[in-house]
């Protein structure tokens, strides 16, 4: 994990230095003894934990919480047990008294690694990476697609604002999604079921920002689907 310390004492920022270089799954990209200075540098880099002291001049660390969006994990490091309460209002990872011991430290490490391994994993279970033509690679989240359509050895997937078109076969590309998410309805298609705002006769209706696209639904899909969703009737 990425992190960095903010803190305007010295002494304490040194054994924080050298309490993570003890730490393999920690890496230090920078010091601080200025918040203003540090909220700038971590708003424009990739940064997982912050090891934040409370009282320093200027903005203080109750005061980086309350003014910042976007937080990193945040583990507070504090000379005054006078803050916690309000400090745990932020869902601050845990705060630690100084002097701080080794053993204390490296507690709230862990438990600042689990949490960045479940949200790693959260964010995995919600999207999918696509190689663009340009071999970069692209999250899409599932939320995000409404159906993906055949096209000879490629499959187009439609987004809310785009499309992607991709070297893939539909038989590939429905075993890489979520089964109780994204259903076939037709050779040529692959909806999200999430995105169907009506079901009328052999053709399903997904909404469209002000637009309505309809899709074929061929019939020896069309049993599997109706099983699948929810149907009231009177």
């Amino acid at each position: 994990m990425k992190c960095i310390i903010i803190d305007d004492d010295k002494v304490s920022r040194l054994v924080i230095k050298q309490y993570i270089k003890k730490t393999n799954s920690l890496q230090l990209v920078s010091s601080f003894e200025d918040a203003i200075i540090a909220t700038n540098f971590f708003s424009k880099n990739d940064i997982d934990l912050i090891f934040l002291d409370i009282e320093m001049p200027e903005m203080n660390g109750i005061e980086l919480l309350e003014n910042t969006t976007n937080l990193p994990q945040i583990i507070i490091i504090s000379a005054k047990e006078k803050y916690a309460l309000q400090a745990i209002e932020y869902d601050i990872v845990d705060y630690l008294l100084k002097p701080v011991s080794y053993a204390r430290f490296f507690k709230a490490v862990k438990k600042a690694q689990d949490k960045y391994r479940n949200d790693k994993q959260e964010i995995k279970n919600k999207s999918i990476f696509i190689k663009s033509s340009s071999s970069s690679f692209i999250r899409l989240f599932y939320d995000d697609i409404l159906w993906i359509e055949a096209l000879e050895n490629y499959v187009v997937i439609n987004t809310i604002d785009d499309k992607h078109t991709i070297h893939f076969t539909m038989k590939a590309i429905i075993n890489e999604l979520p089964n109780d998410k994204f259903k076939r309805i037709h050779r040529s298609y692959i909806v999200n079921i999430d995105k169907i705002s009506m079901i009328e006769n052999n053709m399903v209706v997904i909404k469209m920002n002000n637009n309505n696209k309809m899709l074929s639904v061929a019939k020896s899909y069309k049993e599997k689907l109706m099983s699948y969703i929810n149907v009231v009737t009177k």
